[in-house]
């Protein structure tokens, strides 16, 4: 049970402390007038976007005391209960006179707080919530919540916002002139990922936190939170998910192959798995836009919400960290809408709204890659004709003019920046 006089002495410290905090301001859209969810993997930069919240509501003339955050992480506090939830309004109430706008930090992790939620937006408060269980999007919270939120998921740092922490400025026509500083924090951005606190350390060391990051998510989102039985199987899965990021997926082949490696699991288990980890954030699935119904659900493919993870796993793994990078990139602005086109033709990556369909190649050099490629995109197009068609490669960049189309081949640095524009 939370003492009355704690939550107080918290409530104060924690409006210090977000009036002097220093962040960079992402590039998320953000409705500062409503309430607000924001959901997705550990460490990804959810409590630095409801600080970013906090002073964008300050510079529209709120004041401090009208702040009221709270931080579900800190071990001052013990389990909480929905109880406690009202304690906090509470005990703030007792401080203030102000109607406060309520900043709540990992607040799944107390028990139906989903209730507390909902109940404050039909009172009339604003709310701005963050959270690392995609549970916490499940059909009964949504149902819950009733559409009185907008929810949004965060990802780590886009290339552009890379940079930006990294201090580095594009020349004014910088599509045109390369930028030889840019190129090369590409290449780290590229190998290690863009999750906020990897990025401001010595690269002896950001393996090490990464895989320290992996474990957190693995042993506490994954295996406690789900009570896996067979963890040693699961890892193993992991991995190899990692070494098939480019290929189509089915259950069944997961299990094929992680009970060859010496973990015996069945196709159901692997069901389920496959559930934890996106429920994690730390995996997303994407569908055959042209497969059958059933096989939308069986057949997929997986990437990792960072490309830090999969250096983790495989060694030399230039054209996987390739294609999950532009898979990323990709989701962060379209969502549920990214598909793959996988039947008598082969797409690495389709937007069927917006008719635009992309392949990624290390390289084009090489004249069985460059037909493979292009016939592609070229038959798909004979398809479904395409608004816009690209072949994303690491450093080249030409048009291709053929059967009366036009295919951009683009370098995946200078795609990276344009992308999400």
């Amino acid at each position: 049970m939370l003492e009355k006089e704690l939550a107080k002495r918290l409530i104060v410290e924690y409006q210090e402390f977000v009036s002097n905090v220093k962040f960079i301001e992402r590039d998320v859209k953000v409705d500062y007038s409503g309430n607000n969810v924001f959901v997705g993997l550990r460490r990804s930069g959810k409590s630095y976007l409801l600080y970013q919240s906090i002073h964008k509501m300050l510079e529209r003339g709120h004041s401090i005391d009208e702040i009221l955050f709270f931080n579900f992480e800190d071990d001052r506090l013990g389990e909480l209960t929905v109880g406690d939830l009202d304690t906090i309004k509470l005990a703030y109430e007792e401080i203030y006179e102000t109607k406060p706008i309520f900043f709540l930090d990992e607040i799944q992790l107390v028990e139906h707080w989903e209730k507390f939620a909902r109940r404050l937006a039909d009172t009339g408060y604003q709310v701005f919530i963050t959270g690392s269980n995609a549970k916490m999007l499940s059909g009964e919270i949504a149902t819950t919540l009733g559409g009185r939120y907008y929810v949004t998921e965060v990802f780590p740092f886009s290339f552009r916002e890379y940079l930006k922490i990294k201090g580095v400025k594009l020349p004014k026509n910088w599509q045109y002139t390369p930028s030889t500083q840019a190129i090369r924090s590409f290449h780290q951005y590229f190998l290690t990922g863009g999750l906020p606190e990897v990025i401001g350390k010595e690269n002896i060391f950001k393996r090490e936190w990464l895989s320290s990051l992996f474990n957190k998510i693995y042993f506490s989102d994954l295996v406690l939170r789900h009570s896996v039985r067979n963890n040693l199987a699961l890892k193993v899965m992991i991995r190899k998910m990692a070494e098939c990021i480019m290929q189509p997926v089915s259950y069944n082949r997961i299990a094929s192959v992680v009970s060859a490696s010496g973990y015996k699991i069945k196709s159901d288990t692997v069901t389920e798995y496959c559930q934890y980890l996106s429920d994690s954030y730390l995996m997303f699935p994407i569908e055959n836009y042209a497969a059958k119904l059933q096989d939308k659900v069986s057949v997929r493919k997986y990437y990792f919400s960072d490309n830090g993870f999969i250096s983790l796993f495989v060694d030399d793994a230039k054209a996987l960290l390739m294609e999950n990078l532009v898979a990323v990139t990709l989701r962060k602005k379209y969502q549920d809408e990214l598909a793959y086109f996988g039947s008598n033709i082969e797409v690495d990556f389709y937007l069927p709204e917006q008719k635009i369909s992309f392949q990624v190649s290390y390289s084009l050099k090489e004249a069985s890659t460059y037909e493979r490629e292009v016939k592609s995109l070229l038959k798909l197009n004979a398809y479904i004709p395409q608004n816009k068609m690209f072949i994303v490669t690491y450093d080249e960049e030409y048009t291709i003019e053929e059967d009366g189309c036009k295919i951009f081949v683009v370098p995946l640095w200078k795609w990276c920046l344009d992308a999400v524009e």
